[in-house]
């Protein structure tokens, strides 16, 4: 693909001069900061990230659902952003992009047909795909037939370093796996037990579907609980109603016959036919001593799948570092380019989920600091600013970036990742999750604290956030990661304003149609985070060593073995 070079391209570059006055930062924070940041800082402008979004966010571009033409358009405007920026390309073959083939799968409900048979009979069926279940068959074909025995295995886990196994050597080949969603909870005598309140890994959907597929069990189905999954039935229907993505498998590679979820609703009605109490199987689930229950019941039916093979690219650019010896090291910004695309409608009969902050308004930052960085010094070493694909997805174009990377990851000092930025006004507070297991702890303290801010906890940390965005596909491969995300403590507004904020989001408008741009938005917060996203990377990128995980951190021994390979 070639840059666009649209109206809105060039028309965008011919105003910035006018809003370069546009800028949050303090005479303190100024004079605290280095020169070359200070001048960046007072660069930046809400306006040009307002201008990013609504375009990004417009009907235009559909949603920019992965291999559409409305995420090819989104492409395309960055890339034409990084060009008119004066960076230098950093994908494939001396462009902006690196290609991403990817498969899309989309269930075709109504060809499809699921039920929850016993001794022959239906006990629950078919059962209707969005209301009560929702899935796709992973092995990438057209139709399949299940014939599969149900299996609740409690959350699904095998940790050895909680000395956890909820399988206790039951063969799962063939079976189809019921799961909890969430970690097995913390109790009195362990507190810390998967990190107590804290979401791990093992909490996320993503590793259920995988430990499934490693075990070569048929299917995985998860039971839906609003506060188990962080989020309403609504947002599984609507993030599954259509065509998700996929990087293709390889031959031979196990696969599951069917991965998705079904309502709390549905799952109790299973259970009682059974013979089963969920509450109980839930209480027991808790405990190490549980055992894999059988319960009796098949799942059976056909799955018909429409399939598309497709490419869909991340957008990458680079602006060089000054200094010989260091400029083959870099800093790394990202964001995600794409969302959901059109999908069933809303109660307004709208089908296009724009994204306006889910995640125009992380793009918006990404550029906007792309193009203040050019009128910057060079630091010591390269900047590397990526736009990636298909986070929708499961965080895919990260980690084909993070897999396939501009140069080595052991040279990547840190990635600093910007996701659903809320425009509310200035805040008093950031979080970073993850941030403070690396050794970059200190100097993020020192920055936000000359910027005024506090670093927070993460205010929710049963969402399991730092495995949600993409800054979690660059810290498996060892590249200390974080997303940067604006606090909940909004200056001018009362206290816990920020909070409802977020819980009114989530329930009424993530992932729905309503994400949408409103010219009424302050996006003075948008400019604190790229004030301390230029601060950071500004000392990241100069820095006589480079950041590392904490000893001991799940991510250090693949940071240790990236560093050794980057000699």
């Amino acid at each position: 693909m070639k840059p666009l070079r649209s109206f809105l391209a060039i028309g965008l570059m011919a105003a910035l001069p006018a809003f370069a006055a546009t800028t949050t930062a303090s005479k303190t924070t100024k004079e605290a900061a280095p020169a070359p940041v200070a001048r960046g800082m007072a660069l930046l402008s809400g306006k040009a990230m307002a201008a990013h979004d609504q375009f990004l966010s417009s009907d235009l571009l559909e949603g920019r659902g992965p291999g559409t033409r409305g995420d090819e358009i989104a492409q395309q405007y960055i890339a034409a952003q990084f060009e008119a920026y004066g960076l230098q390309p950093a994908g494939d073959g001396g462009t902006y992009y690196q290609n991403v083939p990817l498969l899309g799968i989309a269930t075709d409900r109504d060809k499809s047909s699921l039920s929850f048979t016993k001794n022959g009979a239906t006990i629950a069926g078919p059962l209707h795909f969005g209301d009560q279940i929702v899935g796709q068959n992973q092995t990438q074909t057209e139709s399949d037939t299940l014939d599969s025995d149900l299996v609740f295995v409690g959350h699904g886990v095998v940790a050895p370093e909680y000395q956890w196994d909820d399988y206790k050597g039951l063969d799962t080949h063939g079976k189809t796996l019921v799961m909890l969603v969430d970690d097995p909870p913390a109790n009195a005598q362990e507190p810390d037990l998967f990190k107590g309140k804290t979401r791990t890994y093992y909490g996320r959907w993503t590793y259920k579907y995988e430990i499934g597929t490693a075990k070569n069990a048929t299917g995985v189905i998860l039971i839906h609980t609003t506060p188990a999954a962080g989020y309403g039935w609504n947002v599984v229907s609507n993030s599954w109603g259509g065509e998700n993505s996929f990087m293709k498998n390889k031959p031979g590679a196990p696969a599951l016959h069917f991965a998705g979820w079904m309502t709390e609703e549905v799952a109790r009605q299973l259970f009682k036919a059974a013979g089963q109490d969920l509450d109980a199987l839930t209480q027991q689930a808790a405990s190490r001593t549980f055992k894999p229950v059988p319960l009796g019941v098949k799942l059976t039916g056909t799955m018909t799948s429409k399939l598309r093979s497709f490419n869909t690219s991340n957008v990458v650019a680079k602006l060089e570092g000054s200094d010989p010896k260091l400029r083959g090291e870099a800093i790394l910004y990202s964001a995600h380019h794409d969302h959901l695309g059109i999908g069933p409608a809303d109660k307004s009969g709208d089908t296009i989920y724009n994204g306006a902050l889910d995640n125009a308004s992380g793009c918006a930052i990404l550029m906007e600091m792309a193009r203040v960085w050019t009128r910057m010094p060079a630091p010591k070493r390269s900047v590397y600013f990526a736009a990636v694909a298909a986070e929708e997805q499961g965080l895919i174009g990260s980690a084909f970036l993070a897999q396939n990377p501009p140069l080595p990851s052991g040279r990547i000092a840190l990635g600093m990742n910007y996701d659903m930025i809320p425009e509310l006004g200035r805040v008093r507070d950031v979080n970073m999750n993850g941030i403070e297991r690396t050794t970059f702890y200190p100097t993020a303290q020192r920055i936000t604290k000359a910027l005024g801010l506090t670093i927070i906890p993460d205010p929710e940390p049963e969402q399991g956030h730092y495995y949600r965005s993409d800054h979690f596909s660059f810290g498996k491969v060892g590249i200390p990661a974080f997303t940067v995300d604006p606090g909940q403590d909004v200056v001018g507004k009362p206290a816990g304003f920020g909070a409802a904020w977020s819980k009114e989001f989530r329930a009424d408008h993530y992932h729905q149609p309503s994400d949408q741009f409103d010219p009424k938005w302050d996006w003075s917060e948008a400019v604190q985070m790229g004030e301390l996203g230029i601060w950071m990377g500004w000392d990241a990128a100069n820095a006589a060593t480079m950041p590392n995980w904490k000893s001991g951190d799940e991510f250090r021994a693949a940071r240790d073995r990236a560093t050794a390979a980057a000699k």
